[in-house]
């Protein structure tokens, strides 16, 4: 299988741009999170996270250790 076949590689993509993907996405979060406080923030990030099980475990986790200092 090569690394196209498999859509890991995104960055060997022809036309795929990931840096410019990145900027993108980040410049998203920022307005949408520009006006949030930090319980806000979690919350958002908690939402989004549940709809992924891959990564209720991970974040679960982090936010235990976040909550408890």
């Amino acid at each position: 299988m090569t690394k196209l076949e498999t859509g890991w590689q995104l960055g060997d993509m022809p036309g795929f741009d990931p840096i410019e993907m990145k900027r993108r996405i980040q410049a998203e979060i920022y307005e949408e999170t520009k006006h949030m406080n930090p319980a806000q923030k979690r919350e958002r990030t908690r939402r989004i996270l549940e709809k992924d099980e891959r990564w209720r475990e991970v974040y679960t986790k982090a936010d235990s250790v976040a909550t408890s200092k």
